[in-house]
């Protein structure tokens, strides 16, 4: 059924800008932490006390994304019966507290437990819960785009930031910054965020009924399958990436990587332009899943043109302006996309089941990346992760289209004709 639309409908609200704006700055800070101590860790960790062994080194690069796979569900759950607020507070906590634990590890082994605590702090799914919970289905795209926005310029900032950063202060002040970034971030919870839901979602509550979703239903649903199928492969497939673009960024352009930052600020910065249009379109026309496919599409052709880009220093670049901005609409969407088919009282649950499905993603894109390039080289590696967006792009072709919404004047009509 479609859904009338004032004429300023499509536009945020204050309180929803507002909101989608602060809970961007807890992503920001959150993840500028995390973003900072990639570029510098596995060289760092090597020193360390049981460096020598790099199946450790990796494990501690890793092993965040693998407890936040296992605790988003649990934290998502949790925030759907105890309140967002609380939840992403203590996750907070957590993080912080497993930050300043990193901070004075004497040896790897301790590191590698600090990380995993760092990651028990799984707040994205209440975080993304809690957007949902502020904003209208009409703008959620948009609020979605303001925090995959953060994260990618928190990204391309800390790739810039951090090896300067860590040449002044070292491991140990970049993870006590991570710790100061995370107390900032709970002070923005306590004090700019809204305490209750919004009267449009406190109706929609109203509406349902008082009987639980099983969560075998929000589990096994099939689109939500589909769209977790997606972002467990965006993102395996950006971690195993980017395991050998930094390393073509050095031989193609001979840019060492204190200086890669040279390239990614500006390809970022850029593809999050070029995503506006599309974006808006998707909305306007009702065509969402139209730009989810040629994203994908655009997505898999690229990472095959990559295997034949290896020795091109612009080619290279010039993809990766097209990959990013494929990976941000996609970033956007498919979060808003979860939020809209989950049932209202279940979000947290399914938020939970995607952030899940984009930790293993990340976990295990680290692992096949680094697999293939070791075995069969950087090439394949492309070749490799092409295959599985292809397969992606199968998966979502029977993914029921989001309804078409119509205006109110529209709707006056044909109520009118009625």
């Amino acid at each position: 059924m479609d859904v009338p639309l004032s004429p300023d409908s499509m536009r945020m609200t204050p309180l929803e800008r507002s909101a989608a704006g602060w809970l961007a700055s807890i992503f920001a800070l959150r993840m500028l932490g995390l973003f900072m101590i990639l570029p510098v860790l596995a060289v760092h960790a090597r020193g360390m006390p049981g460096g020598s062994d790099l199946t450790m080194v990796g494990l501690a690069l890793g092993i965040y994304g693998l407890t936040q796979a296992c605790l988003q569900i649990p934290m998502g759950w949790a925030s759907d019966k105890l309140g967002r607020k609380p939840v992403i507070v203590a996750g907070l906590v957590v993080f912080a507290a497993g930050s300043l634990w990193a901070a004075y590890a004497p040896s790897l082994e301790q590191l590698v437990f600090a990380r995993a605590l760092q990651g028990a702090g799984a707040i994205s799914a209440a975080v993304t819960a809690f957007l949902a919970d502020l904003t209208r289905d009409e703008v959620r795209s948009k609020a979605m785009a303001m925090i995959g926005g953060s994260i990618g310029l928190t990204f391309a900032v800390s790739l810039a930031g951090a090896p300067a950063l860590y040449s002044a202060v070292g491991m140990s002040g970049l993870f006590l910054l991570t710790a100061g970034l995370c107390v900032c971030a709970i002070w923005v919870v306590i004090n700019r965020l809204p305490a209750d839901l919004s009267s449009e979602v406190k109706q929609a509550l109203a509406n349902q009924q008082k009987k639980p979703v099983p969560w075998q239903q929000v589990v096994f649903q099939p689109d939500l399958l589909r769209l977790n199928v997606g972002i467990f492969t965006l993102h395996l497939t950006q971690m195993a990436m980017f395991v050998v673009i930094p390393g073509l960024l050095l031989s193609t352009g001979a840019l060492p990587v204190e200086q890669h930052w040279k390239v990614y600020l500006p390809v970022v910065l850029l593809s999050f332009v070029l995503m506006i249009p599309p974006m808006i379109w998707a909305e306007k026309k009702g065509k969402t899943k139209t730009v989810k496919l040629l994203s994908v599409a655009a997505m898999a052709a690229v990472q095959a043109l990559f295997a034949f880009a290896t020795q091109q220093f612009w080619l290279l670049v010039g993809l990766l302006v097209i990959y990013f901005v494929s990976f941000n609409l996609l970033e956007a969407m498919l979060p808003s996309w979860v939020s809209r088919v989950a049932p209202p009282q279940s979000k947290g649950l399914a938020l939970g089941v995607y952030n899940t499905t984009q930790a293993l993603g990340l976990f295990l894109g680290g692992w096949l990346g680094g697999w293939v390039s070791k075995h069969s080289g950087s090439e394949q590696v492309f070749i490799a992760i092409s295959v599985l967006t292809l397969v992606w792009l199968v998966v979502i072709l029977k993914l029921t289209p989001l309804p078409k919404r119509v205006k109110a004047a529209d709707m006056s009509v044909q109520t009118a004709a009625v």
